[in-house]
């Protein structure tokens, strides 16, 4: 499920929000978030924590879906062939529309057309643990974020990079507690931050495996910082799925929808990894020819014509 929004920020920051909540997972909406499976064990229940009966759950979770045939690992699936026509229907709705907006320091689901946004400056991603994530996981998580930067810069041909300094996409590798306690740290990263976001982060219910929140300090629809947050305790599927999805939504394809599809923007969780749709859909974002602001009107025409150069004219 996905949600972008526009709102100015408190003290003074001009915050043009757009808030990704990737989690697209389970089956259960939003507001009735399914609690973890119950323990059968009475001392095991007694002995496992609010952290480890989370991971408990997201395991059981991926392993439910993998066995439904989803999660899947192709990027380029010979089931669902990618041509132009698909390209400019799928950058309509994961570029150019909002499911979600903000109204009074609250979140409401209302679908409705969006301007084009995209970061200008060079993207710098900067990694942070919590202190409950073990060294060899932490490695490996710098592993896969430093090839997925990479990745994401040479098909946006857009600078994209990891950096052990401070950065202006800062992901948030939390658990539990971890993250109920992040909203000081939130605030540091974005002076100025909404209530509704700070709020969304420290209470993230079960059913949201991971998010993202852009926001652009001029008020316009260019990115200046961005905030994503991934649950530690996921496994390692799940958790490179919301690292794919979560940085190549705070680039600027904020939305879900079934359109899309071999697809991560997507709520059926179908792909655990960046298709060869999703590539496409970034290098049309950062084509040149396309501004941030434009409407989906004016976007339309342009977008057509990149995705049929894309596809080399296929339909």
């Amino acid at each position: 499920m996905q949600a972008r929004a526009s709102k100015k920020g408190v003290t003074g920051l001009a915050c043009a929000a757009v808030m990704a909540v990737a989690g697209c997972a389970l089956q259960a909406p939003l507001a009735t978030a399914p609690a973890p499976p119950p323990d059968t064990s009475a001392q095991a229940e007694q002995s496992q924590t609010p952290q480890s009966a989370v991971a408990t759950y997201f395991a059981n979770e991926q392993q439910r879906r993998i066995t439904q045939g989803l999660l899947r690992l192709e990027r380029a699936p010979r089931d669902l062939p990618v041509n132009a026509r698909l390209i400019e229907r799928a950058f309509a709705e994961v570029a150019l529309r909002d499911e979600y907006q903000f109204e009074r320091d609250s979140i409401v689901q209302r679908s409705d057309q969006a301007p084009l946004r995209r970061w200008d400056a060079p993207v710098r991603i900067a990694l942070e643990f919590g202190d409950t994530t073990a060294a060899p996981q932490r490695q490996r998580d710098t592993r896969v974020v430093r090839q997925l930067a990479a990745r994401l810069s040479r098909v946006a041909d857009h600078p994209v990079t990891t950096t052990d300094e401070r950065g202006n996409f800062t992901v948030l590798v939390l658990d539990e507690g971890e993250r109920r306690a992040i909203a000081p740290r939130l605030r540091a990263l974005v002076p100025g931050i909404d209530r509704a976001s700070q709020t969304l982060v420290q209470d993230l219910p079960l059913s949201v495996s991971c998010l993202v929140l852009a926001f652009s300090r001029s008020g316009t629809n260019v990115y200046s910082d961005a905030v994503a947050i991934i649950r530690a305790e996921l496994p390692d599927r799940t958790r490179d799925m919301c690292y794919s999805e979560e940085i190549a939504q705070g680039l600027g394809l904020a939305n879900d929808s079934p359109v899309a599809r071999p697809s991560l923007f997507n709520d059926s969780a179908e792909f655990a990894v960046l298709t060869v749709l999703d590539e496409q859909l970034l290098r049309v974002l950062y084509d040149p020819r396309l501004r941030p602001g434009m409407t989906a009107e004016q976007a339309r025409p342009i977008v057509r014509r990149i995705a049929a150069e894309l596809i080399g004219g296929q339909s």
